[in-house]
Order: C-alpha cells, then structure tokens, then sequence
C-alpha cells in the first residue's frame, strides 16, 4: 500500500475520539462508513484528524454484499457520500449479509461456501464500485457456524471473490485466528491460502469464549495467539497495515496505549502512541 496506510492505526469511535485523536503517531484510521453525516460537518474529533492529514477510511456494515437482493441505492449513495466526505483513498466492507426478505438480522451472517453466493457478492460488489469511485477492500467475517453443503473452502471462497469483482482484501487476522479455532484447524495454515497480496489493510481484535465458542466481540485484548499469527502474517507478504477494532467496554487510556503498542512490537512497526 501507499505510506499512509503503513503501521498501526485504531478505528475511531466517538467514546474515544479523544485518545485516537491524541496519538502521535496515528497515519490512518477507520470509521463506521453508516455514522459519517453527509450533509452536514463531520463530528470534530474526525475533521481534525482528516486535517492533519490522518487517512480515515470509511467501514460499511449495513450494505448486506452477500444478499441475494441487489444493494439498495440509497445505502451505497450514503457510502459513496462518506467516502467523499473524507476524502478517503479507499473503502471498506463485508463478505456477509445482514438482511433477508425485509428482515434485518442486526448482525454480519456468514454466507454459504456456495458458487452460487459467490455470484451474488460479486455483483453487489460490482454495483458499488459503480458508484464509488475509490477502491473496496472486502473484509471475511468471523462465523460461528458453517451452513451445510459448502462447495469451496474458506479460502477458496475468499479468493474467487476477490478476484472475480477486482476488489482488495481486508483481512481481518482476528477472525482468521477465531474461525480456526471454532473449526479446529490451523490459522496459519489458512494464511497460506489466501491472497495475501491483495491485501489493502489488516483488522485486529480481541474477542472472548462462551462455552468453547471464540466470539470476535472486540470487547477484550488482542490475545497472543493474534499476535503471533501477526508476525506470521508480516513474514509472508509486504508490510500490511493494522487497524485495531474496539467496540464497546472501552478500557482506559493506558491500556488501549499498551495494546497498540504490543500490535506494533508483533510486526515490528513503529508505535503510534510515540512521535517518530
């Protein structure tokens, strides 16, 4: 990628606008693409950090690119609009639905490993980049379950819809480390099948177990097992960016400054809560 999306960067949430904004050596960021105003300003901690020239990438949640139903235009109109708005290089969203029939699940839902679903992601993909006039990046979902009759691998999956609709990888290296251990297989394994040179930037995140089922809630520290699979990672291709995913139960500011900076000794980047 590009120098501003090298190192460590932590997306913002208004709870802690205050502490991302006061990182010194912050380079990008991300924000819930659904949140940024497009017809008004931006909320002030974000306008100050796009004009320091921190890159701010926006993050939908809400497009639903593995519905069978085209993406509505009203949402990728709103997800285009905040692209603008931050002058972003670059968008972001998931391989997932959230909606059915006119029902909204509330959550990301993992699609089945089907050609079929294939199809539909890369026409929804097709159709945003039609009104974005920045790259995607696709971002995996972590699953706790699998649907029945799956016709390709998860890297199989991930890597034909990354090609076929030429969009980027956003690869989450906390939901590779919770889908191989609620499947029992080998997260570096993994990384070895996924195009991990399409890679655009990294999420991070902790998660928790609940009756042996890991759960990417972003709630909890990045375990070591992430960072671990982090320096796996940075061994095998060119230096990704990390995104750091906090999402409720925000700690204080001295713990979130420790884990950013234990995320940046994992790959050997600089830390971002230091100048330099």
């Amino acid at each position: 990628m590009t120098s501003p999306f090298y190192g460590v960067g932590i997306g913002w949430r208004p709870e802690i606008s205050g502490f991302v904004g006061g990182l010194p050596g912050l380079r990008f960021t991300e924000v819930i693409a659904e949140t940024v105003p497009v017809t008004g300003p931006l909320p002030p901690g974000l306008a100050a950090l796009r004009d320091r020239g921190v890159t701010v990438i926006p993050h939908g949640v809400r497009l639903s690119l593995g519905g069978a139903a085209p993406v509505e235009p009203e949402r990728v109109a709103q997800f285009a609009a905040a692209a603008e708005a931050l002058d972003a290089p670059l968008v972001s969203e998931h391989i997932a639905f959230v909606r059915a029939g006119g029902v909204e699940a509330g959550h990301l839902l993992p699609l089945p490993r089907t050609r079929e679903a294939v199809d539909a992601v890369v026409a929804n993909v097709r159709r945003v980049r039609a009104a974005v006039s920045v790259p995607i990046a696709l971002e995996p979902i972590a699953a706790i379950f699998d649907w029945p009759d799956e016709e390709l691998t998860e890297a199989q999956f991930i890597t034909e819809i990354i090609e076929r609709s030429d969009a980027m990888l956003l690869l989450d290296v906390a939901n590779v480390y919770a889908n191989a251990r609620n499947r029992g297989t080998d997260p570096v394994a993994v990384l070895d099948r996924l195009p991990v040179e399409r890679i655009a930037y990294c999420h991070v995140a902790g998660g928790d177990d609940v009756d042996g089922i890991y759960h990417d809630t972003h709630t909890a520290v990045t375990p070591q097992p992430v960072l671990d699979l982090i320096t796996e990672l940075t061994a095998r291709c060119r230096p990704p960016a990390l995104m750091l995913e906090r999402d409720g139960h925000y700690p204080p500011a001295a713990e979130l400054t420790a884990e950013l900076s234990a995320i940046a000794a994992a790959a050997g980047y600089p830390d971002p809560t230091r100048r330099g």
